[in-house]
């Protein structure tokens, strides 16, 4: 962890997977107003600090992404060096993106042993899946969390970031106060309208965060 200049916590968050399992829309689905992100050219991965506020403050995780270079293979040591935590998405109408989670964990239990790691089955509102989540949870030698998700619907995709800040914090009762501000509307509702629908949308959330759904207690 580092402390920024704002004082906000900071976590090094290491995203992998096969290509083509959704990280890069996962990670778009948590951008708050412009997208913000920063190319480090030396090493081909993009950089996406994600703020996400809670009961004990702001938290920051400077996501990297491997903008392509998913063979697990050819990413170099220092892309994992220093990671505080740890996302691995698998694509569940994929058996192959599945299988390669072994060699991705191994990769970076490699450089960084004791970090927390996250296992996400994306595209689960697909029809055709191969890899049923009972599978998954049978298979899961390592003990990850594991969480089934949408990046294309906003499915769970907050639930992984909040396991993390909780594990990384060392507090299970931390919870997400508010989400990020996303980019305006293009059509801007009278005043009216939009405390109503802030309200339901307020309601909703507060719904959603009092069912984790784990797996993992």
């Amino acid at each position: 962890m580092t402390q920024m200049a704002d004082n906000v916590p900071t976590f090094k968050c290491v995203m992998v997977g096969d290509g083509g399992t959704g990280k890069t829309t996962f990670i778009k689905q948590h951008m708050t107003g412009e997208f913000e992100k920063k190319y480090v050219a030396t090493m081909g991965v993009e950089v996406h600090p994600l703020i996400f506020y809670t009961n004990r403050g702001a938290i920051r995780f400077n996501v990297w992404d491997t903008c392509g270079q998913e063979d697990f293979n050819s990413l170099r040591d220092n892309y994992y060096s220093l990671g505080d935590c740890a996302i691995i998405m698998f694509d569940v109408t994929s058996r192959t993106t599945y299988k390669h989670v072994t060699n991705w964990e191994r990769n970076l239990r490699r450089i960084c042993d004791n970090i927390p790691i996250v296992l996400c089955g994306n595209k689960v509102d697909m029809k055709d899946r191969k890899i049923s989540e009972r599978e998954v949870k049978f298979q899961n030698h390592s003990n990850q969390q594991y969480y089934e998700i949408s990046a294309k619907l906003n499915h769970k995709v907050k639930k992984p970031f909040l396991w993390l800040a909780r594990a990384l914090i060392g507090d299970l009762q931390l919870k997400l106060v508010a989400m990020p501000a996303l980019k305006p509307p293009k059509i801007q509702m009278n005043k009216g309208r939009k405390f109503q629908t802030e309200h339901e949308v307020q309601a909703v959330q507060e719904s959603n965060l009092t069912d984790d759904g784990d797996l993992n207690p």
